[in-house]
């Protein structure tokens, strides 16, 4: 909103939604000119959006619901962090302890949000952003352009991966890093 204010933007998980028909248009006509790499990340941010983003609708519709289950049961509450674990972790489908994430830190984890109750307030980010907030107002997607300088790390095992060209069209991207 200001980006006189604003020196420099560093972001992971880049979410480029083309702000209008004609930047859609331009995303699309894009297609054909991407990398294998790029076109391989298209279909993993696919296979994110339809396979493994259904906490995304819990959380972003439902916090409320799913929060009282998850406070009111230790092993629900496990269960729950330890499948987000498994999905967002580089584990190669092994378990979380393959990405270096030990069971302490996984207890940890679970413990924080068990002692403190705190699992359904975590919860509200995705219903606040997402979902209908309490003002009624929608988020504004898709995106206007971002005129701030902009560095985006581009993982492959990030769960959502634009091509660099449709985060062009978003941001004003400076530095483009692939790991």
């Amino acid at each position: 909103r200001y980006p006189q204010h604003c020196v420099a933007l560093h972001i992971n998980f880049c979410i480029a939604l083309p702000g209008d028909w004609y930047a859609w248009v331009k995303a699309l006509l894009a297609l054909p000119t991407l990398s294998k790499t790029e076109r391989d990340a298209l279909w993993g941010t696919y296979y994110y959006l339809k396979y493994e983003s259904a906490y995304l609708q819990i959380q972003a519709t439902k916090p409320q619901s799913i929060g009282y289950g998850l406070n009111d049961s230790p092993v629900g509450l496990l269960a729950w962090i330890l499948e987000k674990f498994q999905s967002w972790t580089d584990s190669k489908g092994m378990g979380p302890e393959a990405a270096g994430v030990s069971k302490d830190a996984l207890l940890t984890n679970v413990m924080v949000y068990w002692v403190t109750q705190s699992i359904t307030s975590s919860m509200r980010i995705y219903y606040e952003t997402v979902g209908a907030n309490p003002s009624g107002a929608r988020p504004s997607l898709p995106q206007r352009y971002c005129p701030v300088p902009t560095g985006v790390l581009w993982s492959a095992s990030e769960l959502i991966k634009p091509p660099k060209k449709w985060a062009q069209l978003v941001y004003n991207v400076k530095y483009w890093s692939p790991q």
